[in-house]
């Protein structure tokens, strides 16, 4: 079973247009049980290997966060997204 972590913040990939995220984190849930922050590759791998499950707050409501993919490209989305905006990129920054 897949564990659930809360997205709260972001790192930018200000380097790379079609990815603009570079990490994803939470305030809690790591292993020590505070804030955590880990690369994109890594947490599309969780996806996949179905270790972690990702959501966030978008508009007032709790919404999954999926793999996309765009030129040939993957990228986290919330399942409420269109193509723009991505609810992820309104995060602030992870510290």
């Amino acid at each position: 079973m897949p564990q659930d972590h809360q997205i709260t913040c972001i790192i930018p990939d200000g380097a790379d247009p079609d990815r603009r995220i570079d990490s994803i984190g939470g305030s809690t849930g790591s292993e020590t049980g505070g804030s955590w922050c880990i690369k994109l590759d890594v947490a599309i791998k969780g996806i996949e290997d179905k270790k972690w499950r990702f959501w966030t707050q978008a508009n007032g409501k709790s919404v999954w966060v999926i793999i996309a993919k765009r030129n040939g490209k993957k990228y986290l989305k919330t399942e409420a997204d269109g193509d723009e905006p991505n609810n992820l990129l309104s995060l602030p920054r992870c510290r």
